[in-house]
């Protein structure tokens, strides 16, 4: 573009857009010229009252860039408030429990639960606990912070069980003491990022006999000594440490066994970044749900879907599209109504899956 600017206004830097002749048609400057000061006062000298400069397209505004489901939750208010009082209680929670392992301090139950109870209270609701609990995932205490996390799902999760009041505090109880023999396991193994040596994995294993020992003559409930005791034991058989049979795992081990798992694998690690709630979903479903009790994993898996149902998602294709139908017999594969107004039931495409909530 070309504009028209008055010898008092031109500055060095501007451009020429167009040859600059003097009354009597000599070449002053050239078209493309940078003035400089001793151009503008060449053309003062002959009396050249206005020369057309190139003016610079303004280049159009960036279009904003759109914030990632992480990064939205992450600037909400209620997550900033949330992340507070988070990291007042893990503070706190800390300080009572290496009491309770190193000294054998008594458990105030009612205190702890105080204190978690209040987190669900700055989270504005059951839902979102899930988003805030997906993004509070930089801490160098894990085994506390993990705790805290179980023990917030358990109370979410023994809410859709519909259990009374008493045993959801309970439920709450028994996952934010289920991981308390971790502290007994040597730090240099519990974060270690590459894989364990079969010692070190057996060595791991004793932490559910260390927490149980830790917790055994503490004036507590049952239940969440039960749940220390038994919450890596698995319905077919095959857990930890006795190998025990569906109908001799407590209740409450086995709903901490599931919000355990899920938490930990949700979480980001050193070998890799979080999984996608629903492909935690998928590793679920594909792995056996026979290896927890029916009655509970389909009601937690149901429930923790529902909560991204109208939830913007990239597939593992790149496209882009919202849940608008959760597929009870295949979780991990809702139906997805993509950008261009179609619909894909994902439960029919073996070789797609939802790779991301944006």
């Amino acid at each position: 573009m070309k504009k028209l600017i008055l010898l008092s206004n031109l500055k060095p830097g501007m451009i020429t857009a167009e040859d600059v002749y003097s009354h009597s048609g000599q070449l002053i400057l050239a078209k493309g010229l940078p003035l400089t000061d001793q151009s503008i006062t060449r053309l003062d000298s002959y009396s050249i009252m206005a020369v057309k400069i190139e003016e610079a397209e303004t280049p159009p505004e960036p279009a904003p860039t759109k914030l990632s489901y992480s990064e939205r939750v992450k600037r909400s208010p209620e997550f900033l408030e949330f992340k507070t009082s988070f990291d007042a209680t893990l503070t706190e929670f800390k300080d009572s429990i290496n009491d309770i392992v190193q000294k054998g301090s008594p458990i105030n139950t009612d205190a702890i639960l105080e204190d978690t109870l209040s987190l669900l209270n700055t989270s504005h609701g059951h839902v979102n606990i899930f988003d805030m609990l997906q993004n509070m995932r930089q801490y160098d205490d894990l085994t506390y912070a993990h705790c805290l996390n179980v023990g917030l799902i358990c109370n979410v999760f023994a809410g859709w069980l519909h259990m009374n009041e008493e045993d959801i505090r309970l439920a709450t109880l028994c996952g934010v003491f289920h991981d308390i023999g971790k502290l007994s396991i040597p730090d240099s193994i519990v974060k270690k990022p590459d894989k364990l040596t079969d010692q070190e994995y057996n060595l791991i294993k004793t932490h559910t006999l260390e927490g149980y020992r830790n917790l055994r003559d503490q004036d507590i409930d049952e239940h969440i000594k039960n749940a220390a005791l038994m919450h890596h034991e698995r319905c077919d058989g095959k857990g930890y440490p006795f190998g025990l049979p569906i109908d001799k795992i407590d209740k409450f081990a086995k709903i901490v066994a599931i919000a355990d798992v899920y938490d930990a694998m949700t979480a980001a690690r050193v070998y890799r970044g979080a999984l996608c709630p629903f492909r935690v979903i998928e590793i679920y479903e594909k792995e056996g749900l026979q290896r927890y009790d029916p009655q509970y994993i389909i009601t937690f898996l149901e429930n923790v879907v529902l909560t991204y149902l109208n939830s913007e998602v990239r597939l593992s294709d790149g496209r882009i599209g919202k849940i608008v139908f959760v597929n009870k017999d295949y979780l991990s594969k809702p139906t997805i109504q993509l950008e261009d107004g179609t619909f894909l039931d994902l439960s029919k495409e073996t070789d797609l899956s939802i790779d991301t909530i944006l």
